[in-house]
């Protein structure tokens, strides 16, 4: 069971691991293959805290290699329920969504990663229940999901799909789909879970009439 959290239990300041196209929502779930040093040493740094909490965020696209990444101002926390370490030394480690957050400055400091301070009050609604999608039109959704699955050749469990909870079912799909960086910042940001279904509806119908990616599920 993953830990529960009112917004007085949220750190002011967390580390933040910018990786470009890794998406993480609240109440969902990002595997995530930890290997670079720098990153080695947060996962070790986040074991000492109490709340584990790693702030996933994504950085600005077109930026010079090399550099100290300019973020997005938006992030999701995720708290460390799971890891494994391998025999070559990379940690397979899951991640379960908490909040989103608002970055208030990027410390600098010692470290080999960044930190930053964070404001967490805009989304305090997401430490609660997502309230329900009620304009979800669950047969007509998958109508438009098994089109943008058959041009991008991707498969799935149809039969899952038609039983998953709503809200587990958008944001594994936000989550999975292979969109660009900017359309996963859009998926992030979206106010509500319906708000990010008609985004998602988007999406794969603009991909279906020739205008998306043609990458796989990751």
């Amino acid at each position: 069971m993953v830990k529960t959290f009112s917004l007085a239990d949220l750190p002011a300041t967390i580390p933040v691991f910018p990786l470009p196209g890794a998406l993480l929502l609240p109440h969902a779930r990002l595997p995530l293959n930890i290997f670079e040093p720098r990153y080695l040493a947060l996962l070790e740094d986040t074991f000492k805290t109490d709340d584990r909490l790693i702030g996933m965020v994504q950085p600005l696209a077109h930026q010079k290699e090399g550099s100290t990444p300019a973020l997005h101002r938006i992030g999701c926390a995720g708290r460390v329920t799971a890891m494994q370490e391998t025999e070559d030394g990379r940690y397979l480690v899951t991640l379960a969504g908490i909040s989103r957050f608002r970055i208030r400055e990027v410390e600098d400091g010692f470290r080999p990663y960044l930190r930053s301070s964070v404001d967490w009050s805009d989304f305090e609604r997401d430490l609660g229940r997502e309230p329900p999608d009620e304009g979800f039109d669950r047969p007509a959704f998958l109508r438009s999901l098994s089109k943008y699955f058959e041009k991008n050749r991707l498969s799935s469990d149809w039969d899952a799909m038609k039983e998953a909870d709503e809200e587990l079912l958008i944001n594994s799909l936000a989550i999975m789909c292979p969109f660009e960086l900017e359309e996963k910042q859009a998926l992030l940001e979206a106010p509500t879970l319906a708000d990010r279904r008609e985004i998602l509806v988007t999406l794969m119908e603009f991909a279906v009439r020739g205008g998306g990616d043609d990458g796989k599920v990751q």
